[in-house]
């Protein structure tokens, strides 16, 4: 495997110097100088490898989601093809779970990434993008279990329940039990799932 250029390690150490600075202070109080020294560089370098904040915000979004969704790549590697409620687990796991591959800062800076899509358009149809993929992944799964006409109401619940959990570890951790989002989620996911397809058979 080819050795990542200089560029690519210097844009990605300012990337994860914003992840660090905007994990602990917000994206405003993220400043240039603040994230060039959380990436051991000068501001100069943010300058020359960025256009702007906005612009290293954006790389982020997507690296996010790519790490997210390795999550549940791996996750879905242990499982059988046809292990339809093994695989919603595993999905709310990737989200959800602590582990050697959780990461604090991402849900935070995630958590954070959500409402400057509020306020910036350009977050907005990059975050929408990601959310909407993850969704639909989420959506297919759920299908298999209850049916197409089920499935996005089903899915867009399961999802909504991950994001709020976000926001609460990011902005009070010691309200939600440690290790406590995953099952708790999982359980909610086999209450409906069951409900649902006991309904379907009705």
């Amino acid at each position: 495997m080819p050795r990542p250029s200089n560029t690519e390690e210097r844009r990605q150490q300012i990337v994860s110097g914003l992840l660090r600075v905007m994990s602990e202070r917000g994206y405003e109080r993220a400043s240039v100088n603040e994230i060039a020294k959380a990436a051991g560089l000068s501001p100069g370098l943010v300058h020359y490898h960025f256009s702007d904040k906005q612009e290293i915000l954006l790389v982020l979004v997507r690296q996010l989601a790519a790490r997210a969704r390795e999550r549940v790549a791996k996750r879905f590697e242990r499982l059988g093809a046809d292990d339809a409620r093994g695989r919603i687990d595993a999905f709310l796991d990737a989200f959800l779970a602590t582990g050697a591959d959780a990461d604090t800062s991402a849900v935070a800076g995630w958590v954070t990434i959500s409402a400057e899509a509020i306020r910036q358009p350009e977050v907005r149809a990059a975050y929408e993008q990601v959310v909407r993929a993850d969704l639909e992944q989420l959506e297919a799964l759920v299908a298999v279990l209850v049916g197409k006409r089920k499935a996005r109401a089903l899915a867009a619940g399961l999802f909504a329940a991950v994001q709020g959990y976000f926001v609460l570890s990011a902005s009070s951790p010691g309200l939600v039990p440690a290790g406590s989002a995953a099952n708790t989620v999982k359980h909610m996911a086999a209450g409906l799932l069951d409900t649902s397809a006991a309904r379907e058979g009705a």
